[in-house]
């Protein structure tokens, strides 16, 4: 079993590694200024649109940054394959856990996303306002593209020719297509299921368990999935917590949505698929 989300409670810290993932889309500034203000010491900071997402004008909102984009991060991060990586946001975001895709991407084997916030986080363990001076690694990261889904496996999928079930992480509103607030198409990509991340919280925390029955309406262990949201964000826990629930086949397209509608004669959907 594959344990993404932990509780700092039961996790040995000493040797542990921090990423703060802190972000708002509300505000692009705030996830820095707040690990500038206090952070869980020794924490780097890992921002969405600088770190987590690539410079390329194709792929979507936040596409999937470069290999060496993404090698020169994990380095300049201190960061080894073996490490024991523990990464937090707010608590119940999707920071933490586009983080943690990456991290996997990467091929990192010990990774965690804290389920506490930082509200909490900082009640337990010791916090700073000293930036990280992390020691550069040499890491080779070893990576692991069968997680990613490009746009020509989508088209397939769509087509017909490949048997994958898509699944849309968003609102069912904008899975519908009643409401889209950030692009100037709505709908979903044809064929897909829909099952809101929000869905994977209780309490504000993500309590995977508690949403095993409600996934297993949508997608089972034996499909091969392919999850997507607006731009490759909030599907990232869809994707963490069907991987946690031991589905052996998952993909992220991290273009999601965004990428879909940028070419123009990209067919749309509204209707439910069940």
């Amino acid at each position: 079993m594959t344990q993404v989300f932990v509780s700092i409670h039961d996790m040995e810290t000493s040797h542990a590694k921090w990423i703060d993932a802190r972000f708002s889309l509300q505000d692009e500034k705030r996830g820095k200024l707040d690990y500038q203000n206090e952070h869980v010491k020794g924490a780097v900071h890992w921002d969405l649109e600088e770190d987590l997402s690539g410079t390329s004008v194709e792929g979507g909102r936040h596409p999937l940054p470069s290999a060496e984009q993404l090698t020169e991060l994990f380095r300049k991060s201190g960061l080894e394959r073996t490490d024991t990586i523990l990464i937090y946001d707010e608590g119940g975001g999707p920071f933490a856990t586009r983080a943690w895709w990456m991290l996997q991407y990467g091929g990192f084997t010990d990774v965690h996303v804290v389920t506490e916030s930082y509200t909490a986080l900082r009640k337990i363990v010791d916090v700073t306002s000293d930036p990280a001076t992390p020691v550069r690694s040499m890491v080779e990261p070893d990576w692991q593209k069968h997680l990613y889904a490009s746009r020509s496996e989508v088209d397939e999928v769509v087509a017909g020719n490949r048997p994958s079930q898509l699944v849309d992480a968003r609102s069912e509103v904008r899975y519908r297509g009643e409401k889209e607030p950030l692009y100037h198409k709505a709908g979903h990509i044809p064929t897909a299921r829909n099952f809101d991340w929000e869905q994977l919280k209780r309490d504000g925390q993500y309590d995977v368990q508690h949403a095993k029955e409600q996934l297993q309406q949508i997608v089972t262990p034996e499909d091969d999935v392919i999850v997507y949201c607006g731009s490759g964000v909030t599907a990232s826990p869809l994707f963490a917590a069907l991987k946690e629930l031991d589905y052996p086949n998952v993909k992220l397209y991290v273009g999601s949505f965004s990428d879909w509608i940028s070419q123009d004669d990209a067919p749309i959907e509204t209707a439910i698929r069940g």
